[in-house]
């Protein structure tokens, strides 16, 4: 693992792509924070990912010396097991324009930021990088999977046949302010906040969740994502992707009792089990990234307030962001 990597210049051009979503915007955030004063972003109005010709030419007149590839199709159980093509059609068109683009114009330092699904359904727990490519998929987001996959290898085939210092990281399932709390598209924590939430402001007697409640998570806050990302640019080169993750995870319905503790719901809760559940356990090694000095520092239940917070104040539009 190599880690001779310089401070990145707070005064060059850097790019988040997606800085309007969950992942993104928290990058953004970390990095004006940290002193970066040249942060380029534009929304998916302003410039369509998937419009190759597009990104080519926003590449030429920005020419950023940095970018973060947070910009993706994303969504919960539902919509990947609903809508593949989508999921796959729209994420390998919208890495593979940047990456490319990216090499066209000679940018030095780049994190294509995954996601942990990339990991075979029943990898050995917790999941290590070199776990990547030795099974089977999780059926219900294996489109998405494969997408991320993609990039993955297409930022090592951009080491090996280019040299370029690029690189690829694993976080394990995010939350936090800017999630996406659509009741189609969102992922199982935002969709606990929503209906619990729902619950409470209407009275209900009984709150209905997907699945058996036996699945175990972990959850890392966006804003410890973002610390991550930063220090993976500045001491992180490898071809290998790099998990971030909190090491620990917890079953899905000890979630449920979580959100509804700090929701302040008191009534009853019922699991439809003829929902999916998704892959059994998906929790990360993180102890490649902990060798490079870095550590969460929020935690689950603080986080979670936070959140709840969040989405109280933005219930309005607190649904897929462009």
């Amino acid at each position: 693992m190599t880690t001779d990597v310089a401070p990145l210049d707070r005064s060059s051009s850097f790019y988040v792509a997606g800085h309007r979503g969950l992942a993104g915007g928290a990058v953004w955030r970390h990095l004006e924070a940290a002193g970066f004063t040249n942060l380029v972003g534009r929304t998916s109005s302003e410039l369509d990912l998937r419009e190759r010709d597009d990104v080519f030419e926003f590449f030429a007149q920005v020419q950023p010396r940095y970018v973060v590839v947070a910009a993706a199709r994303v969504g919960g159980i539902l919509a990947n097991s609903t809508m593949p093509v989508e999921f796959l059609s729209d994420n390998v068109r919208i890495q593979t324009n940047v990456l490319d683009a990216a090499h066209a114009h000679g940018v030095e330092r780049l994190l294509f930021l995954g996601s942990s699904c990339i990991y075979p359904r029943l990898a050995e727990q917790p999941i290590k990088e070199s776990s990547l490519l030795t099974g089977s998929l999780e059926p219900t987001n294996d489109a998405y999977a494969i997408a991320k996959i993609a990039g993955v290898m297409h930022v090592q085939a951009m080491r090996r046949e280019y040299g370029h210092r690029w690189i690829s990281a694993m976080p394990t399932n995010l939350y936090g302010p800017g999630d996406n709390y659509d009741q189609d598209s969102s992922h199982v924590l935002a969709a606990l906040i929503r209906r619990f939430d729902e619950a409470v402001r209407s009275g209900a007697p009984t709150v209905t969740n997907w699945g058996s409640g036996s699945p175990r998570r972990e959850f890392l806050h966006v804003d410890d994502l973002a610390s991550a990302v930063l220090h993976i640019m500045q001491t992180y080169d490898d071809p290998s992707p790099i998990n971030i993750g909190t090491g620990t995870d917890l079953t899905v319905r000890e979630l449920s009792d979580l959100v509804a503790a700090v929701s302040g719901y008191t009534g009853a809760v019922e699991w439809d089990t003829t929902k999916p559940d998704g892959t059994p356990r998906k929790l990360l090694d993180g102890s490649r990234l902990a060798e490079l000095g870095w550590q969460p520092q929020i935690g689950l239940e603080e986080g979670l307030r936070q959140s709840i917070d969040w989405y109280v104040a933005h219930r309005p539009t607190a649904g897929p962001t462009g």
